[in-house]
């Protein structure tokens, strides 16, 4: 079987430096990825050798756009991807919860057992994203997706938590200015737009607020 490459896994660290205990931690989930990865898709099989850039620093890259923040839920989190990576650095801040949301229960199987190997500040939800969001809103600073939905999509999906003053932090590709113009038809949307440390065709949302232009759907 494939599995991660060294070399990526010190370039990826390098574009994306974390501490010693968050490296082990993050070590540790690689090692689970690749062995449930043999009866689960839960990367694309081609990214595996360049797991660490393509997937782990991708993720870290939205910690410091965060902010000194505890609480922080993912949407769709399949294979863990930013959630768990997520945790595993706010796993060295007190009082941290990380919430990840995910319906496919074979993946939120993984999701649960790394946590526990990982020791990670994380509380996974085998949940839809539109039954739960609701009831989870509440005090959540940021909110984030990666490969989830259309933008127009992804801001009603996380709107719950928009709306009560969490930040977006969502990973597209290069069209995201389409999306946004999209967007614009349903929704005032204060947001910018980072490009992304480790792929160059790829663009990270910071949605600061977003207001529905007609009422909320129930």
């Amino acid at each position: 079987m494939i599995t991660a490459d060294s070399d990526d896994r010190r370039r990826a660290l390098a574009l994306t430096p974390v501490s010693r205990e968050t490296e082990d931690r993050l070590v540790a989930i690689v090692a689970l990825l690749e062995k449930w990865q043999r009866t689960i898709n839960l990367v694309a099989p081609g990214t595996l050798p360049k797991l660490w850039t393509r997937h782990i620093a991708d993720s870290l890259q939205l910690v410091p756009l965060a902010g000194e923040v505890t609480r922080w839920v993912d949407l769709g989190s399949g294979g863990g991807f930013p959630g768990l990576v997520v945790a595993a650095v706010l796993a060295e801040r007190d009082g941290a919860d990380v919430t990840l949301v995910e319906s496919d229960s074979r993946k939120a199987a993984f999701l649960r057992e790394a946590a526990r190997i990982g020791e990670l500040p994380a509380t996974v939800l085998p949940m839809r994203i539109e039954q739960v969001a609701p009831k989870i809103a509440a005090g959540v600073e940021i909110v984030s997706a990666r490969a989830l939905a259309p933008l127009p999509k992804l801001l009603e999906l996380s709107f719950p938590f928009l709306e009560q003053g969490a930040r977006g932090l969502f990973l597209k590709g290069q069209d995201v200015d389409n999306e946004l113009t999209e967007s614009s038809k349903s929704w005032r949307i204060d947001a910018r737009i980072t490009e992304s440390l480790t792929d160059p065709g790829g663009r990270i949302l910071m949605v600061n607020r977003a207001v529905p232009l007609t009422p909320a759907k129930d």
